[in-house]
């Protein structure tokens, strides 16, 4: 795979996660895939592995009114085995917090699937919204 097919990848699954579709995300990750989270927030850390990641996806969703978060990219750039996605969150936690994030999320990919996640986001906001 290319660039242009890492990003075709990419934007297939903010489309369907859009519509609630996580399937082309899941089947996109390599079983070791590593999502990391930056700062020193309750979700700040390195999943290791699909399961692990899994696990935190269903649990994040838990926590919000709908399920999920209404992604809007705005930016979506790819180099080599890197993707590169700006974007903006709109979502309300089952305590009645809005969360509605910016992030930057920069995707590494080997052998045709994502192998890294690396998320950037407000972090001030995911403690006010998550504790």
């Amino acid at each position: 795979m290319n660039a242009l097919n890492h990003k075709q990848v990419i934007r297939t699954n903010f489309e369907e996660l859009a519509k609630g579709n996580a399937e082309p995300l899941i089947t996109s990750l390599a079983d070791d895939v590593a999502w990391t989270i930056i700062g020193q927030t309750v979700l700040s850390k390195t999943f290791q592995g699909k399961p692990a990641v899994l696990e935190f996806l269903g649990n994040f969703s838990a926590a919000l009114v709908d399920g999920h978060i209404h992604i809007h990219v705005d930016n979506l750039l790819a180099d080599g085995d890197y993707v590169v996605v700006q974007g903006h969150g709109v979502a309300m936690t089952l305590r009645g917090v809005p969360y509605n994030n910016t992030y930057c999320w920069v995707y590494r990919f080997a052998n045709g699937k994502i192998i890294a996640i690396t998320e950037y986001l407000d972090t001030e906001l995911v403690t006010r919204a998550f504790g």
